[in-house]
């Protein structure tokens, strides 16, 4: 049974919640004043008993960052009198994703043995982690490895149980590890196929089905190996564990490939990859008899851009060297500077992630002065073209000067190399400088990366997307409800510690 609630405890809202029979500590240390009335928001409403003043006896959980700021907190007596049980804030996070508590044994920080202030067993190794498993330095990407130095930042889950934490394991000015490392990606890659053949064949219910189901498996601290650890999670239906048994039996589904062998499959698949084809227009291409991309060439139902996308078909998928994207933004940054000075031009995409060709260039520009950007892109773009850079247009919308959709403005077009005609596909995207940070997370990707930031965002309490951070309310009938007004950050940095995901420099957001 719980211990009564005294002046300086919050009682809880649910008594039945998940939480219940918990009383908690959070240790502030290290921890983003916001952030901390979050997680002690979701504590009381779930059962658990909020412990605002001190470590007393009826305590049963410490929440800390990591052993640092336990060590800023509690001298190292007060520390090996408790007898409760001390984890990261990442089991917390955990736990309120999937509705239910998790594994303690798999988060609980231990301090190394010369230090010794805490255990929760005789023996600091007794205490073995049941579910996660050793993995590579790929898989715990996007997480730093450990190191001794006091400014590393990001480390797993798993890691947490196999290094001392008297190293720092938070991300920079302590921000918390958002999710353990991927370590399911053979479901993950197959569920992404499906999504995009659902997708082609119109079907977005199934489609938006496996959309929710990865992001779950992703957030797991463990290796899949049976049907049996994934039954009670959310988003994970008896078609979809069905789906997973056959996964990490077989290393295959079959359903993926009887769906690649289907020649409807595949060829609206095809017709899809055509810029501006979307899956119900391909649907109807196909149903209309055509079968390759030279029947297209023969249907006059197309747009001015998808005859665009038709013809310069081989060149957009042609992938652009690195090093010719680098000209090209030093081209382009030139050129916006001869417009309006001071202007700053952005290549991102898997140029900005140091990858060595692109399929295609993300361009995100913005001004200091944070005014002078309105107007700028009419300019720019003929600016461009003068310069037989931009060769043919695709979309072209201006909002800044309506002052809708944040006042950002978009160009989508086809652009060539200086010299050659062979053409690229170039996406010009001007912002705001008060919602620029925003922009250059979403348009430098990878896309796991922004679903990710995104559910994280969710799961406390905000809307994200390229345009801000938006505080986000349970409206009538249940339906989350959206601000107009995003909160306001000066950098990406500023963002990713906010949410409290560990900050990633953009060579490192392949994951």
């Amino acid at each position: 049974m719980a211990p009564k609630a005294r002046k300086n405890r919050s009682p809880p809202s649910d008594p039945d919640g998940i939480f219940s029979g918990m009383v908690v500590f959070l240790v502030d240390n290290d921890v983003q004043r916001r952030r901390l009335e979050i997680w002690k928001q979701k504590l009381g409403q779930m059962g658990a008993i909020i412990e605002e003043e001190k470590l007393s006896q009826n305590v049963t959980h410490v929440f800390a960052v990591n052993s640092d700021s336990l060590r800023k907190k509690f001298g190292q007596k007060q520390l090996q009198r408790f007898k409760g049980i001390i984890l990261p804030y990442q089991w917390l996070e955990d736990s309120l994703h999937l509705g239910k508590k998790v594994n303690e044994e798999s988060y609980t920080i231990h301090l190394d043995s010369s230090q010794n202030p805490l255990k929760n067993s005789s023996n600091e190794n007794s205490i073995k982690p049941t579910d996660v498993k050793e993995s590579s330095d790929n898989q715990l990407h996007p997480h730093k490895k450990l190191k001794s130095s006091p400014k590393t930042s990001e480390g797993s889950s798993s890691e947490m149980k196999d290094k001392s934490l008297d190293e720092k394991v938070s991300a920079p000015d302590a921000s918390l590890p958002y999710h353990p490392p991927d370590l399911n990606r053979d479901i993950t890659e197959i569920f992404g196929k499906l999504i995009n053949i659902y997708r082609a064949l119109g079907d977005d219910r199934r489609s938006f089905s496996y959309y929710k189901a990865i992001p779950v498996i992703e957030r797991l601290p463990f290796k899949i190996e049976s049907v049996d650890q994934v039954k009670h999670l959310p988003a994970i239906g008896k078609s979809m564990q069905d789906h997973i048994n056959e996964i990490v039996t077989t290393g295959k589904l079959s359903k993926l490939e009887h769906f690649e062998s289907d020649e409807k499959v595949r060829t609206i698949s095809l017709f899809g990859e055509v810029w501006g084809i979307g899956p119900a227009t391909a649907l109807k291409l196909y149903e209309k008899g055509h079968r390759s991309l030279e029947d297209l060439k023969s249907d006059d139902t197309l747009t001015k851009s998808q005859c665009l996308g038709l013809k310069y078909f081989d060149d957009i998928k042609t992938r652009i060297p690195r090093d010719e994207v680098q000209e090209m933004e030093c081209l382009l940054q030139k050129a916006g500077e001869d417009v309006l000075p001071g202007v700053n031009v952005v290549c991102g995409g898997s140029f900005r992630r140091g990858k060595a060709s692109c399929g295609d260039m993300d361009i995100v520009i913005t001004h200091p002065d944070g005014k002078s950007h309105v107007g700028f892109l009419p300019k720019y773009v003929n600016h461009l073209k003068d310069m037989k850079f931009l060769r043919e247009d695709l979309v072209f919308s201006i909002h800044s000067e309506q002052g809708t959709d944040s006042g950002v403005d978009t160009y989508f077009g086809l652009c060539t190399y200086p010299g050659r005609e062979l053409r690229h596909r170039i996406d010009l995207k001007v912002y705001p400088k008060e919602i620029y940070p925003f922009g250059l997370i979403a348009w430098t990707g990878n896309d796991v990366l922004n679903r990710r930031l995104r559910i994280l965002a969710e799961s406390k309490g905000f809307r994200l997307d390229d345009t801000g951070l938006f505080p986000a309310t349970q409206g009538s009938g249940g339906k989350r409800v959206s601000a107009s007004t995003s909160l306001k950050f000066n950098s990406e940095k500023e963002v990713f510690e906010f949410l409290g995901f560990p900050w990633l420099e953009p060579h490192e957001r392949n994951i």
